[in-house]
C-alpha cells in the first residue's frame, strides 16, 4: 500500500478520492469537487490517499498550524475492510506531522477531530462501509487517544447554507498524556481560522464561539 499526497484536482487519484468521499460521508459534509482545487493547492492542507492495487482504498486530510502548535485531522477515510488501512493512516499522518513540528523547532502539542457522536443521532449513513461505522469510528479515536472538549459543538454546514451540523463532538489529542485542559482561547481562534472560507455562520455556531470566549480553559473529558 501506498501513501500519495494530491496536491491537483486533476490528479486521477483526486477524482477517486471524491467519489469515496461521496460513498462514506452524508452530502452536508462533502465539498463540492470544484471547490477543492484552492485546498488542494494550499501548502498547509495535507491530503494522502491510500492506494492498493492502482485503487483509492482510504484518504486522511490534516494541516499543521506552527503558530499554535497543534494538528487538525479532518478526514479518515476507510474504504475496504481487512486491509488494516486505519492503521497505514493513522501511522503515516502522526510521522508527518511529527516532522512537522520537528522543522518548526518543537514537539506536537496536540491535534484536533470532530467525531458524530452516535449516542445523540443514530442517522447517520456512511454507505455500508462498516469500518466507518459512527460506533466503530468514535472508539478508534478512543484508542488513538482522543479526548472530547467540554462543550456543546456544533459546525457550520460545508454547502455554506448557513446550517448548523449537530450532533457531534469537537475532540483534542495531547501528546501529553498529562494534559487535561487546553485554553478556551486556543479552541476559539483555531475554529475562526478553520471556518473562516465559510462565509455563512448559523446563528449556533456564532453563538458557542461567544460562549467559548467567556472560558479561561475547555476540561479534555473521557470520548
Amino acid at each position: 500500500m501506498d501513501y500519495i499526497r494530491i496536491t491537483n484536482i486533476e490528479d486521477p487519484l483526486f477524482a477517486k478520492m471524491h467519489t469515496l468521499l461521496g460513498e462514506v460521508f452524508p452530502p452536508e459534509e462533502v465539498l463540492e469537487f470544484d471547490l477543492w482545487k484552492e485546498p488542494l493547492e494550499d501548502p498547509s492542507i495535507r491530503v494522502f490517499v491510500a492506494v492498493h492495487n492502482d485503487e483509492v482504498v482510504g484518504a486522511t486530510e490534516y494541516r499543521y498550524y506552527p503558530q499554535w502548535n497543534i494538528a487538525m485531522t479532518d478526514f479518515t477515510i476507510i474504504g475496504r475492510p481487512g486491509l488494516s488501512i486505519g492503521r497505514f493512516l493513522a501511522n503515516n499522518r502522526q510521522q508527518d506531522l511529527n516532522q512537522l513540528a520537528k522543522e518548526n523547532g518543537k514537539v506536537l502539542f496536540g491535534g484536533f477531530a470532530e467525531i458524530y457522536d452516535p449516542y445523540e443521532r443514530e442517522d447517520f449513513e456512511f454507505g455500508g462501509i462498516k469500518p466507518m461505522n459512527p460506533f466503530v469510528r468514535r472508539e478508534v479515536l478512543s484508542h488513538l487517544g482522543y479526548q472530547r472538549l467540554d462543550f456543546p459543538y456544533v459546525h457550520p454546514s460545508w454547502k455554506n447554507d448557513g446550517e448548523a451540523v449537530k450532533g457531534l463532538d469537537f475532540c483534542f489529542i495531547p501528546t501529553d498524556d498529562k494534559v487535561t485542559e487546553i485554553p478556551a482561547s486556543l479552541i476559539v481562534d483555531f475554529l475562526k481560522d478553520y471556518y473562516s472560507v465559510l462565509s455563512n455562520k448559523p446563528q449556533e455556531w456564532l453563538q458557542m464561539i461567544e460562549d467559548l470566549q467567556a472560558k479561561q480553559t475547555v476540561k479534555l473529558l473521557p470520548l
